[in-house]
């Protein structure tokens, strides 16, 4: 079966809809005329109930089926970037510094798509659950989501998302049974010495030194510390010191991401982190702090929600197309806090050549919006079928 011809009829409808959010990006939490935008799309389609406000900005729409039965969870991340758009297209950013470089609106598009799809045919038992979600690439909308109930209060029994990979052929999906997506935690470190004229030395007790020295000693922690068959990443992101040539400073900085898919090797990075900071603040006389944000747990789908979900993708695309067993990645999300509380599947979807996530000149392919669309539309027919 390949994209529902329904789906397909009103793609020309979704591409509106995703220019319209494509222009008008919003960030983290603050996500209100989105949230508005598609409440007033929710209401044309005719979902059973609306619920907004959750997690400050979120949504859930609720379809009701014909008959008893549980519910599906369908998520979808609203939030945009901190980036000025550069990819001059007639529908491109009207805010300034703001973009949906990350295809949010997409992966709303294609949300909506399906539920206009579902709410006209409702050929699935029980319910579905809508899930809009902010603040995914900053604050763990997530996780917030999750903390005020959600899942517990729709009673959801499963939970699915997608995310759109540029540079993928286009209409394939890739997932894994297990993790999926790393880990991520961030670690600053604040540096206090004694600062002076850069001709005295030692009179000083130089932070700068200090900095070099424990960044170094980091980069032991991978090929040291974690078996070599346990992915990890430690990269040092930001180095922040001095005012001048000439003058030692008093404090220094810098920052790490900190990344990998198992507990006790993310135990692990954070002791190692903290104990190579500690020990080299002492050996250069420095004083340390140390701010470790312990941030988005691994992306792990279960094992038959994500077989499930390639069946289904196989249905939609073709089973050339869909890769069940692809190679995990380094990047995270708060997706994960969902399949913590929940059995499911996250799945990337291809959508051809073009510029990278994150990049001032992506864009979202509208082309694959139906394919999303269709996929999460068959994903609750197949999982909730009609007695």
């Amino acid at each position: 079966m390949p994209v529902l011809n329904r789906i397909a009829a009103y793609a020309e409808e979704m591409k509106g809809w995703r220019r319209h959010l494509h222009m008008h990006p919003e960030l983290a939490f603050d996500c209100h005329d989105t949230a508005a935008f598609i409440v007033e799309r929710l209401k044309e389609i005719g979902v059973d109930e609306i619920h907004t406000g959750i997690a400050r900005t979120g949504i859930v729409a609720i379809i009701n089926g014909q008959g008893a039965g549980p519910t599906i969870g369908l998520r979808a991340d609203m939030d945009a970037l901190p980036i000025e758009e550069i990819t001059g297209a007639a529908y491109a950013s009207t805010i300034p510094g703001k973009m949906h470089a990350c295809g949010h609106d997409g992966h709303v598009t294609m949300l909506l798509g399906a539920a206009k799809y579902l709410a006209e045919t409702r050929k699935f038992s029980g319910r579905v659950a809508l899930l809009f979600q902010p603040a995914e690439e900053d604050g763990g909308g997530g996780q917030v989501m999750v903390q005020e109930g959600v899942m517990d209060r729709f009673a959801v029994t499963q939970v699915y998302g997608i995310h759109n990979a540029p540079n993928i052929p286009f209409g394939q999906f890739l997932t894994t049974p297990d993790a999926l997506m790393a880990s991520v935690d961030t670690a600053f470190v604040y540096l206090t010495g004694k600062g002076g004229h850069g001709a005295t030395p030692h009179e000083c007790v130089d932070p700068v030194v200090a900095v070099v020295g424990m960044v170094q000693a980091i980069q032991t922690i991978i090929p040291r510390n974690v078996y070599a068959l346990d992915e990890a990443v430690v990269s040092v992101t930001q180095i922040h010191t001095g005012t001048a040539s000439n003058i030692i400073p008093e404090e220094a900085m810098f920052c790490a991401t900190i990344r990998c898919f198992k507990p006790d090797v993310r135990a692990l990075l954070k002791k190692r982190f903290h104990e190579i900071v500690e020990g080299h603040a002492a050996a250069y006389g420095v004083t340390a702090r140390i701010d470790y944000d312990w941030g988005y747990p691994a992306t792990i789908n279960h094992a038959d929600n994500a077989a499930f979900a390639c069946e289904v993708a196989a249905e939609v695309v073709g089973e050339g197309l869909v890769n069940g067993n692809s190679v995990r990645e380094m990047g995270s999300e708060d997706f994960s806090y969902m399949l913590e509380s929940r059995p499911g599947a996250y799945l990337f979807l291809g959508t051809g050549p073009g510029a990278g996530l994150h990049h001032a000149a992506y864009d979202f392919n509208d082309e694959a919006a139906p394919i999303g669309a269709s996929f999460f539309a068959r994903l609750v027919e197949r999982a909730q079928p009609l007695a």
